[in-house]
């Protein structure tokens, strides 16, 4: 069986609150090394938006299984996170609009939401 947080096919033995099937390093909460290249990525991509002028704000990064969201979610798995832009303090909500940040993305190893009309996030591991 897979676990659900962190996709390795292991021996799951851990059952949680939320009702996910853990392997024991994600039952004991420690982080998978998905996670650390996840965050690493993130902050490339923080640089090179402010370098190009823009400014972000967080938007969904880790939602609870109450909040509607599915346990495979990889915002849920702590490797999705979906970004605010702004630009000369105006916030930039169309998918095209996370065109050069979602392209330069791809190329560091992400996935670009915008690929699917979800421009604001951006994903790991997929």
């Amino acid at each position: 069986m897979e676990c659900q947080r962190c996709l390795t096919r292991t021996c799951v033995i851990h059952v949680n609150r939320d009702h996910e099937h853990l392997c024991e390093d994600c039952y004991m909460g420690k982080t998978n090394d998905k996670q650390f290249e996840f965050m690493k990525a993130l902050g490339d991509l923080i640089s090179y938006a402010y370098s190009l002028g823009y400014t972000l704000s967080p938007g969904c990064m880790r939602p609870v299984i109450e909040q509607g969201h599915k346990i495979n979610s990889y915002h849920y798995k702590g490797l999705a996170v979906d970004l605010n832009l702004f630009k000369d303090g105006e916030w930039l909500e169309d998918s095209e609009d996370h065109w050069e940040l979602g392209e330069y993305w791809e190329r560091i190893g992400g996935t670009w939401g915008g690929r699917w009309n979800d421009g604001n996030h951006y994903s790991w591991g997929e």
